[in-house]
């Protein structure tokens, strides 16, 4: 009977062990289990919630527990496929360190995809970050500008309708060359059905440039949620020429609510007798031809640029229409003054976007310590790739033979590429810090 009583206390002891041991282990796991107050929030805070609030352009907002756990499955996919928050870069080609990045790194999307898969718990209300304060919508970053140029008239956005991609070309009237400093664009009416604007400069008639409309027109400036002004760095400016006209190339989406829409882009000019050290400039990196045939995938298509004095490259931005699938930027450096890619010059890859969508006209800007830095005879060479397949959801009509052309179901191929030029004496300096700079972080 001892023996059995001996037993059955052991027995006993041993499941009040295990029980307790159990018991501490859940609660371990329940200490660092993810919740939203206290891991999600503050990943939606810093990506997300700029267009996923009331009154912005996202579908829907995002900005508490009870507007995000609704949406929990699609944020889960949105962020694991990394179609949002909308940032196409390759983080393994070239240069990967970006201005106002809003990617998420893989942990933030572990997390998210660990919160979904736990039940999406709400968690302690106390863990919620304060909500952050967003700038006036019609706020000039630049501060109040010299020259203001809006849309002579409102553009009514429907209920209920597809995509529009919008272009008016308005004269400003200017008489004389101003060097810029800032510029900035943005919407003075329906924020919310504005997607996106890209603001263009058209150079005048006559000034030697190029010989159409379409490639005398270069990048000004470019308005999305989260994006601010363009300001040059000190020092240096943009020439903007007597007689030039803005084009106003806007991406607007019907929410259901008829709204009107207009937008307006300001401009900060350096007195009229000032001497820029360093003058800026966007060019478009662009092909002569484009020919792409029905039901294929893959097409290439290859540009390039040579650089004929040292530049300082700041950001470029990718172009092409619904077919476009990925575009790569590289420098070809120069040889013994030729660039060749034949005699074995060195190549020096810069970015790839990896994954184009057309929805979405994002300027990439490289962070100040790793913008390239280029000598003269530098070949700059864009290849894009198109898919003109079934396979592509965004492509209007695989059966056509695309070329290019300014309508949506047209297509194009190039980068705008935005630097600066450098005299020999500042190329030499200022890639001598860059190395010494390298050099002490390794």
């Amino acid at each position: 009977m001892k023996r059995h009583a001996r037993v059955r206390f052991v027995s006993a002891a041993a499941v009040l062990f295990a029980f307790s041991v159990a018991r501490a282990d859940a609660q371990s796991a329940g200490s660092s289990s993810v919740t939203f107050t206290k891991d999600v929030a503050p990943i939606l805070q810093k990506s997300c919630v700029v267009c996923h609030r009331l009154g912005s352009i996202g579908p829907m907002a995002l900005t508490s527990y009870e507007e995000a756990r609704p949406w929990a499955r699609a944020i889960r996919q949105k962020v694991s496929a990394r179609e949002m928050p909308p940032w196409y870069i390759d983080r393994r080609v070239g240069i990967t360190k970006f201005k106002d990045d809003p990617s998420l790194t893989d942990r933030e999307i572990e997390t998210i995809v660990r919160w979904v898969d736990t039940g999406a718990p709400k968690g302690n209300p106390g863990d919620m970050p304060a909500t952050p304060d967003f700038a006036d919508l019609g706020l000039w970053h630049i501060g109040k500008p010299d020259m203001v140029v809006t849309i002579p008239k409102d553009v009514v956005v429907s209920a209920a309708a597809p995509d529009q991609w919008r272009d008016f070309v308005v004269d400003p009237g200017l008489t004389e060359d101003r060097w810029l400093m800032a510029v900035e664009t943005k919407p003075t009416k329906g924020w919310r059905v504005v997607h996106h604007a890209v603001t263009t400069l058209v150079a005048p008639e006559g000034s030697g440039l190029t010989t159409t409309a379409d490639l005398r027109s270069a990048l000004l400036n470019e308005y999305a949620l989260g994006k601010n002004a363009d300001v040059f760095p000190d020092g240096s400016a943009r020439l903007i020429k007597a007689g030039s006209k803005i084009n106003f190339n806007l991406h607007l989406h019907s929410i259901g609510e008829e709204l009107p829409a207009n937008v307006e882009v300001g401009f900060k000019f350096y007195p009229k007798d000032f001497k820029p050290k360093y003058v800026a400039d966007i060019v478009p990196v662009a092909g002569s031809e484009l020919d792409i045939p029905p039901n294929t995938d893959n097409v290439r298509i290859d540009s390039y640029f040579r650089l004929k004095q040292p530049v300082k490259v700041l950001s470029f931005q990718p172009h092409m229409h619904n077919r476009g699938k990925a575009l790569c930027i590289e420098a070809i450096l120069p040889g013994d003054g030729i660039p060749s890619i034949e005699h074995g010059d060195p190549i020096m890859p810069l970015s790839c976007v990896d994954r184009y969508q057309f929805a979405w006209h994002i300027s990439y800007h490289y962070a100040d310590d790793v913008q390239p830095i280029l000598p003269a005879g530098t070949v700059l060479h864009v290849t894009a790739w198109h898919n003109n397949t079934a396979s592509n959801r965004f492509n209007p009509d695989p059966e056509q033979h695309v070329t290019f052309g300014q309508r949506t179901v047209d297509d194009m191929s190039f980068a705008w590429m935005k630097f600066i030029y450098l005299t020999e004496e500042d190329y030499k300096a200022q890639l001598a810090a860059r190395k010494s700079a390298t050099t002490q972080n390794q």
